[in-house]
């Protein structure tokens, strides 16, 4: 039998053996990883523009080297994949560029029509409004702007009705302007219908306005915050002059005042109640002064007539008459 020195002695030999062959492996996958990573693989891309539903076809794409390592997730690495048989090609949904990678999430499946529904987000509805030259703009909103939505309408009071116009929605994606997506030739082309990327409350708010009044689109900066005080404009706004109420103050001058949003419209009231009541106060002096102004007495106007060496005093008129 092994003596108790020689158990001890095999024992750490064997801890040995497998620590070497533990190192040994990790030290061949690290370097067959390197190799790997340091390899390239054909990567599905496009040779022309390809803009929305632009069918997808072998003369459009060819295959490059890309990186194993900076493979794009949805890439297609050989033909059978992104090139079917039978007919049935796949369509563009986004825009892709030259030498961009086709990518799954940017084109249909097999056979598919381009559809706008598969543009939307997650919990986004579409939703279209009939404008014309006017309120779309002129022509110049395209697919993917920001929009403003307003709405004029009529509005019952005590002994009248009066018009008016809101800020419906703010900072709203088009979607698609008439039936495409994106203009051909990318000049202004004269629309009928915006689509609208909307909430699905946002959606019924759109269909209920169209029945009640006239929508119109407003162009708005990329990337541009939204306003948070948006005020109802009705006929008696129509002027530009001191006289014209308080107004509620632009998102920039807020900071200008204390106690933040409600501290700048309360100081804005306050100025232009103050800037009334001096317009008024100065206009009612004035009017006091002209009519205490006393009447200027008659003035008595004469000429001196002379006949010979003889002289008189004529008068012609009085101040009075």
């Amino acid at each position: 039998m092994l003596s108790r020195q020689s158990l001890i002695a095999l024992a750490v030999a064997l801890i040995l053996g497998l620590a070497a062959v533990f190192v040994a492996n990790s030290y061949l996958s690290q370097k067959e990883q390197k190799v790997v990573d340091s390899g390239t693989t054909k990567v599905a891309v496009a040779t022309v523009p390809l803009a929305y539903g632009v069918d997808i076809t072998p003369d459009k794409v060819r295959f490059v080297d890309y990186p194993n390592s900076s493979i794009p997730p949805g890439s297609f690495t050989n033909a059978s994949q992104l090139l079917p048989a039978g007919g049935k090609p796949r369509i563009a949904l986004l825009p892709i560029s030259i030498n961009e990678p086709i990518l799954a999430s940017k084109i249909t499946g097999q056979g598919q029509g381009a559809s706008i529904a598969a543009l939307l987000p997650d919990g986004m509805r579409a939703a279209s409004v009939r404008i014309n030259d006017v309120s779309g703009v002129a022509g110049f909103v395209q697919p993917n702007d920001s929009v403003d939505v307003l709405i004029t309408r009529q509005l019952p009071t005590a002994d009248r009705t009066t018009q008016v116009t809101d800020v419906l929605l703010q900072n709203v994606r088009v979607i698609a302007i008439d039936q495409n997506s994106k203009n051909s030739d990318g000049t202004p082309a004269v629309a009928r219908t915006a689509t609208l990327e909307v909430s699905p409350l946002d959606a019924q708010k759109l269909a209920l306005a169209q029945d009640v009044g006239s929508l119109s689109l407003v162009l708005r900066k990329p990337g541009e915050a939204n306003n948070p005080v948006v005020e109802t404009i009705a006929m008696g706004d129509l002027r530009y002059n001191m006289y014209g109420g308080a107004r509620y103050p632009a998102p920039a001058v807020v900071g200008n005042y204390g106690g933040g949003l409600g501290g700048a419209i309360s100081g804005a009231m306050q100025r232009s109640a103050a800037q009334i009541a001096a317009g008024s106060g100065s206009r009612s002096v004035r009017r006091a002064t002209a009519r205490a102004k006393p009447k200027a007495p008659p003035v008595d106007r004469s000429i001196e007539v002379y006949r010979g060496t003889q002289s008189d005093q004529v008068k012609v008129g009085s101040n009075g008459r």
